[in-house]
Order: structure tokens, then C-alpha cells, then sequence
């Protein structure tokens, strides 16, 4: 599986009319998907070691979705292999009063993950470009001077000039754009309504939102256009096949620490020395 064909970073545009949700790649089974998933857990797991052990630098997953396109399932498989002291999962919902009170990306720079551990995002700062865009609420608790035609230009450019930041202090930044079919979108909907231990999974906020499916799809596809860069590229996963997605995520994430090439620290004589002596000494007890 090549992940560039579902890579942007800048150097073409992504369109979701012309993205097949449905794709699997060259996997025909789910059963053929299933051997690749658990091989690319067990890179995982053993490039998460070194990653934690080198404490250099750290990776920030951000997983970003219409509703019933799989981000919760997905970070609970893929992340299933992962040492957890060493990971951490923030969901972003509605800001609080606390968070209304800072500019928008206050909330997500306090969740930023620690050298050497990953950090992932349930939805993120681009709520801010996506859900803010498409309900008009970008100009709550905002001055005049801040707020015109202009303003998500610019919240793209400083999306930008903050992923930059990251990815110059030693944060690898892995975008994940899960897109889903409205077919499927609905079907998945109609799941969780008629099986009673899904009825929990569903929102009347679910409905009002899949109302306005065509400005979503307009507002994601401007910010995967204006955000796509080098340093931080978007990975719009097909998400109609489950199965399928949580494949080339993992796929995604194991490319992206072999990139990093972590490696278990070396120790100098001296440490290596004392530890020789250690040893003995446990030995003579």
C-alpha cells in the first residue's frame, strides 16, 4: 500500500467528491487487512519503546471526522498494541467557560504530548476552522478588530505557523481526516438507533449536524487545502470499511516513527562500568 496516495501535504488539493470512501487499496478481505494491522501493531509497539526510552521527541495524532466515521473505534484498535504510560488520548468538545476565556488553541497547547510519548487528539484546534466555520460562532467572546471576512484565513495561518513551532521543537504531527460516505454515515446512524446497546452512541445533535453535510464537506475540504504543508501533512483515510481505515492508519503511523528512527539510549564506560558492578554485586548477595 502506497500512503502518499492518501497523503496532502501541499502539493495537490484534495476534493471529497473525487475521494473514493469506499477504497480498500489493494486489499480485497478484510481477513488479508487483518494480518497487515496486527504486523504494524507489533512495529508499533516496539518503535513506541524506543521512541519513550530516547525522550527526544513526540508525536501528536490528531483524528478529525464527521460523526459515525469511526475515530473512536480506530484510536481504540490502533493504539490497542501501545505501552500506555507512554500515551495519551485528549477528547475536545465543547470549550468550557475557562476555555472561552483564551485564544482557541490555548486548550489543545496544554494537551500537547511530552518528549518521547504520543499524543492523541479526539477532534481538535481545526473545531476552530470546521464546526466554529460552518455554525457562524466565531464571534463569541471576540473584539470587533478580530472578527471579519478575513478571520479564518487567518486562523489557517496560524494553524500553520503553530504547526511549524511544534514540529521545529521535536512534535511530529500525524492530521487524520476520516472520510466517510453520507450513505454510510446514515446507515451507521441507523445502527446505533435500532440496536439497543448502541442507543447510547446517538445524539439529536447527530441529526442536526448531518443537515449540514454539504457545508462540513466544504468547510473540511478548505482546511485540508489550507493546512496541508511538508512539515505537517493531512492523511484523509477512506472510512467506509472500517476495517480498511484502521489498516492504512496504522500504515500512517508506523512510517511516521520509522521516519524518526528512535533508538534506546547508549550509556557512557562509566555507566555501563557501574552497572557491571551492580551486577556483581546483586550476584554475590
Amino acid at each position: 500500500m502506497n500512503i502518499k496516495d492518501y497523503c496532502y501535504d501541499g502539493d495537490r488539493k484534495f476534493s471529497p467528491k473525487n475521494f473514493n470512501t469506499a477504497d480498500t487499496a489493494e486489499y480485497k478481505k478484510k481477513r488479508d487487512g487483518s494480518v497487515r494491522l496486527m504486523e504494524n501493531l507489533r512495529k508499533m509497539a516496539s518503535l513506541q519503546d524506543k521512541l519513550y526510552a530516547e525522550n527526544k521527541e513526540s508525536v501528536l495524532i490528531i483524528f478529525q471526522a464527521m460523526d459515525a466515521a469511526g475515530k473512536d473505534s480506530a484510536i481504540k484498535n490502533v493504539m490497542s498494541g501501545m505501552n500506555p504510560h507512554g500515551v495519551s488520548v485528549h477528547d475536545f468538545k465543547s470549550p468550557s467557560s475557562e476555555e472561552l476565556e483564551h485564544d482557541y488553541l490555548w486548550r489543545a497547547n496544554r494537551a500537547l504530548p511530552e518528549r518521547g510519548n504520543i499524543g492523541i487528539f479526539n477532534r481538535s484546534y481545526y473545531e476552530d476552522v470546521l464546526v466554529v466555520k460552518v455554525r457562524q460562532l466565531h464571534r463569541f467572546n471576540l473584539p470587533s478588530r478580530c472578527v471579519d471576512d478575513d478571520i479564518f484565513k487567518r486562523r489557517y495561518r496560524q494553524i500553520n505557523d503553530y504547526e511549524r513551532y511544534l514540529y521545529e521543537n521535536g512534535v511530529r504531527i500525524i492530521k487524520l481526516f476520516l472520510n466517510i460516505s453520507k450513505d454510510e454515515q446514515k446507515a451507521r446512524f441507523l445502527a446505533r438507533i435500532e440496536n439497543q446497546e448502541k442507543n447510547w452512541k446517538f445524539s439529536d445533535s447527530d441529526i442536526k449536524e448531518r443537515t449540514l453535510w454539504d457545508q462540513y464537506q466544504t468547510a473540511y475540504k478548505e482546511a485540508i487545502n489550507a493546512t496541508s504543508t511538508s512539515y505537517a501533512p493531512w492523511y484523509v483515510i477512506p472510512a467506509d470499511k472500517k476495517w480498511f481505515s484502521r489498516v492504512l492508519i496504522s500504515e500512517i503511523i508506523v512510517n511516521v516513527l520509522e521516519d524518526i528512527k528512535p533508538q534506546y539510549p547508549v550509556l557512557s564506560k562509566e555507566a555501563t562500568a557501574l552497572l557491571s558492578e551492580h551486577r556483581q554485586q546483586l550476584l554475590n548477595e
